[in-house]
């Protein structure tokens, strides 16, 4: 009889290190030569459950013998186990195999054709099922615990880290590892944050232009281009300032999990929580949703704007009595009905220039504006000491890697072969420190708009008049350009508006006033100017 063996093992590892698979093919050969059968085809599956048929080798055996007229009569495994491990998965295939004369057998656990035979398959493997289950469930709250204890269950640690050897003994010989910092990946990681906030050379950077940057600098992840995707994730992922979980996703469904069924484990932070959080906040201000195109081509003063306080949906402009009439009124009301909002109508022009009014008087008043560029020095002066210690730890780092390399080249000159493993060594270390040098000029960098400690009160003054003139000028097409500079939304709650803005914003804008330049500003993140009620909340009738 011809036949085709089948070997399989559950793991890579098992594989990588020849366990099982030599033994399971040692023992079918033995069986089909003393059985006096021919093997046609060996069909080995290196690292793959038997909990269900999402495996191509399996798939292909299955393939070939469901050929007319088949290659082979039989397919001869170990146990049954190597087959399925799913009582109605093995039914069903082996009823399959059946309908074209191909046999499953077993050379440890041979059972006749009968239906007594069939019985005893289908009891060995629901005990197979069950034990599958059950190592299933043991591994899993092992590996949860060992998660738990700070260490790492992966084989392939995370961009930014390097998965390290411990102490602790494993299973096997081996030891557990733990996740640290690998210092050339975490470079390009704070690169990348810096490249998000702060641009290149004046010039805003999205994840599409970084990702073009870095290939083209030859700073790849881990040898292959960067991409939009890649880029986000990074930017999104709350393990590059400590949080990593594990068990998030079930590797059998792909869905994530419940919350509370994820482990937290304890790694070192690549990014702090401040600049993950002002990335999350600048990502949502340029997600389309939150900026769309109208939200800029719109010539409507407040379009992208206004924001329903009520239910979170924004503000929209619709008309009456054949555009006689025009009003801000909450999209969701608008699609849905007034069931859906309790917010009124707000009559456009009349709340155009009360908020014009109200900026021009209340926020951009003489008091107000010394008051907010008070505290903007006071922010900057605050955040320099931190600056100063990124800024000698940067230091550090750098002499470290500039160690590293130096030694290096002394074992070259000592004799040690220049293989392919210094080369990649050697372009690691070079663009870690490349990426940390980047890092310690943005760093050194004020990115909280340092001009503005050089502005004289008698200056904000001044900037402050002009800023109410270009806003209260009837029918200036730049009213709207300085609301979409200096407001990030207005919010309405039945007869009061919040008007939320930033001191960055409004301190670089009169820095462009005195250039005579406000084109390709960039707001950049920084505390609201939108604290004191008095000034940027008032009732839409006052």
């Amino acid at each position: 009889m011809h036949v085709a063996l089948y070997a399989r093992v559950s793991t890579t590892r098992q594989a990588e290190n020849d366990l099982s698979i030599p033994d399971q093919l040692r023992q079918l050969h033995e069986w089909a030569k003393a059985n006096g059968h021919l093997v046609i085809q060996e069909y080995v599956e290196p690292g793959a459950s038997a909990t269900d048929d999402k495996r191509p080798v399996f798939q292909q055996m299955i393939t070939d013998a469901m050929i007319k007229p088949p290659a082979f009569e039989a397919i001869i495994i170990h146990s049954l186990s190597r087959f399925f491990r799913d009582g109605i998965e093995f039914g069903v295939y082996e009823r399959k195999l059946a309908k074209n004369k191909i046999k499953v057998v077993s050379i440890t656990q041979p059972t006749s054709d009968d239906a007594g035979g069939e019985m005893m398959r289908r009891i060995i493997n629901l005990f197979d099922e069950h034990q599958s289950k059950e190592n299933s469930k043991h591994v899993s709250r092992a590996m949860k615990e060992n998660a738990r204890q700070g260490f790492f269950n992966g084989s392939k640690p995370p961009f930014g880290y390097q998965a390290v050897a411990t102490d602790r003994a494993a299973s096997r010989g081996r030891s557990k590892k733990k996740l640290e910092i690998n210092e050339a990946e975490s470079g390009i990681v704070r690169l990348v944050y810096e490249y998000y906030l702060h641009g290149l050379e004046s010039r805003v950077m999205g994840c599409k232009e970084i990702a073009k940057h870095l290939t083209e600098k030859g700073l790849l992840m881990r040898g292959s281009p960067w991409n939009i995707h890649k880029i986000h994730k990074l930017l999104s992922d709350m393990l590059y300032i400590g949080d990593y979980y594990f068990n998030v996703v079930d590797s059998k469904t792909g869905q994530k999990r419940p919350q509370e069924e994820w482990v937290k484990t304890a790694i070192p932070a690549i990014i702090d929580a401040a600049t993950f959080e002002w990335v999350r906040a600048r990502r949502e201000a340029r997600a389309p949703s939150k900026t769309p195109p109208r939200r800029v081509s719109s010539p409507t003063l407040l379009t992208g704007l206004l924001k329903c306080g009520i239910c979170d949906h924004a503000m929209t402009l619709v008309t009456g009595k054949s555009g006689k009439y025009r009003y801000y009124k909450c999209t969701s009301r608008h699609s849905q009905g007034n069931h859906a909002c309790t917010s009124g109508n707000l009559p456009m022009e009349k709340f155009d220039e009360l908020v014009l009014d109200k900026l021009a008087d209340q926020v951009f008043a003489p008091e107000r504006l010394q008051e907010m560029m008070a505290a903007l020095r006071k922010h900057i002066q605050s955040s320099k000491n931190g600056q100063q210690a990124r800024i000698n730890e940067l230091n550090r780092q750098i002499k470290q890697i500039e160690k590293k390399q130096e030694n290096m080249w002394q074992a070259i000159e000592n004799g040690m072969p220049c293989d392919d493993t210094f080369h990649r060594r050697a372009q690691q270390f070079k663009a870690a420190r490349e990426a940390l040098f980047i890092e310690l000029a943005g760093v050194r960098r004020d990115t909280s708009v340092p001009a503005v400690e050089y502005l004289k009160a008698s200056q904000v003054d001044v900037f402050g008049k002009v800023l109410r003139q270009k806003l209260l000028a009837k029918g200036s097409p730049l009213a709207k350009s300085y609301l979409n500079i200096l407001v990030d939304e207005i919010v309405i709650v039945d007869k009061s508006a919040t008007i939320k803005g930033s001191y960055a914003a409004l301190a670089d804008t009169m820095q462009k006033i005195k250039k005579g330049n406000l084109n390709n500003q960039v707001p950049s993140f920084m505390p609201n100017w939108c604290a004191r009620s008095d000034s940027s909340a008032r009732p839409l009738g006052s």
